[in-house]
């Protein structure tokens, strides 16, 4: 075990985090000046990673609007940070200047909510009179609504920013991809001790607190969910991890939903056994169900596809377990869960939308198999990118040989 984590140590030191990051950034700006932008001001922690390279209290962040950036299309880039915490950045290339933010929210302004929604409308407006010239569309990836009103008034055109972002995200290099393969590592490390630690009497937050443990010692981030339940929490599908007992005999589902190095998202999914007993023929069942869900859905995926061509395609859930089917057939992943969602084909006309399966897209094709009203679930899932002669299985990490037979 020690030597994997060393392995994986050994690996991270070998990623051009400086081609990551301006290749990242010039898919950003590619997509504005396809779209007609000027620039972009962007909130969401996730995207301003991914566009800059920086980072900081991610999650804290990702609520309270604190933290923001603005990127033309050419020039400079401006980030605007948490008070003193303007050193954070230094030495990143893609951040052409720092300054502190000014936070739109209540909390922080109280009265003067509207006046310096006033300032920060200003500023922004500023920055893109100077650096967009005549050009005063500006996309944002979401902004509080004091900010949308005041930069109205400054004449500035307000569109969302994304299409944009979640199209320059959908498309790896190879930098990225090595640093997805490196956080999948560090999952499957994490879920290797799962395993090991997975006895009748642990509770389901101390078997998950593995996870978190091994993300954490490899420098990750966080995990966005808490997607592990047993026995009868595992039907229906996303019941939060808790102080249940897991017992003999139950079936153990997980989704990792892992923000790991380099804030590189793994989503996989496993089903695991509890116990040293046969399982019974129903678990056997649902398990082998899920499995040749994935395995046909993997089979089918290459890049040319529509959307809706890999949905139509899809495999066919039977009808007992249509009611508890997962959201997507597959999704997009690469920060975080991302653009495209594929949906079953009988949901597409009201949920769906279409699109091309493009090379070095990353998308992890779901299974969650549970009747309704049924005792238990299987949660499966794989993470694959996207080739020119078909797909690459990012994980090795095995499926359960007691549930397969």
């Amino acid at each position: 075990m020690l030597s994997k984590l060393s392995s994986i140590r050994h690996d991270k030191t070998q990623i051009d985090l400086v081609r990551m990051r301006q290749y990242r950034l010039g898919r950003v700006r590619e997509q504005l000046k396809n779209l007609g932008y000027g620039g972009i001001v962007i909130f969401d922690p996730v995207n301003l990673r991914y566009a800059t390279g920086s980072r900081n209290m991610q999650v804290f962040m990702l609520r309270n609007p604190a933290r923001y950036a603005f990127i033309p299309v050419e020039g400079p880039i401006t980030l605007f940070d948490f008070p003193n915490c303007e050193h954070l950045s230094e030495g990143l290339e893609t951040i052409d200047e720092v300054r502190p933010a000014i936070t739109l929210t209540y909390v922080a302004s109280g009265d003067s909510l509207q006046d310096n929604a006033k300032e920060w409308a200003r500023e922004i407006a500023d920055l893109m009179r100077t650096h967009a010239g005549e050009n005063n569309r500006l996309a944002v990836d979401y902004i509080p609504a004091a900010g949308a009103i005041e930069l109205s008034k400054e004449g500035i055109e307000l569109f969302d920013g994304q299409e944009p972002i979640e199209h320059a995200r959908s498309i790896k290099n190879k930098q990225e991809l090595e640093a997805m393969k490196i956080s999948v590592r560090t999952a499957e490390e994490g879920m290797i001790r799962m395993q090991q630690a997975l006895k009748p009497g642990i509770t389901e937050n101390e078997l998950w607190s593995h996870l978190h443990q091994t993300n954490i010692i490899q420098g990750g981030d966080y995990i966005e969910t808490r997607l592990l339940s047993s026995g009868s929490r595992t039907n229906p599908w996303f019941q939060e991890c808790s102080d249940k007992v897991i017992q003999d005999g139950e079936l153990v589902a997980f989704d990792t939903d892992m923000n790991g190095p380099f804030g590189y998202f793994t989503d996989i999914s496993r089903t695991f056994y509890c116990g040293d007993g046969e399982p019974s023929d129903e678990q056997k069942r649902l398990y082998q169900t899920a499995y040749e869900q994935i395995q046909y859905n993997i089979e089918l995926l290459k890049p040319g596809m529509t959307f809706r061509e890999y949905s139509e395609k899809s495999w066919k859930i039977p009808s007992e377990y249509f009611a508890n089917r997962y959201f997507t057939v597959a999704h997009g992943t690469g920060l975080s869960g991302e653009y495209p969602y594929i949906v079953y084909p009988q949901d597409f006309e009201e949920k769906g939308y279409d699109g091309v399966i493009e090379e070095n897209m990353v998308l992890s094709v779901e299974s969650y198999i549970g009747a309704s009203g049924g005792k238990e679930g299987v949660k499966l899932e794989e993470q694959l990118l996207v080739t020119k002669d078909g797909v690459e299985n990012f994980s090795d990490f095995p499926f359960e040989s007691k549930l397969l037979k």
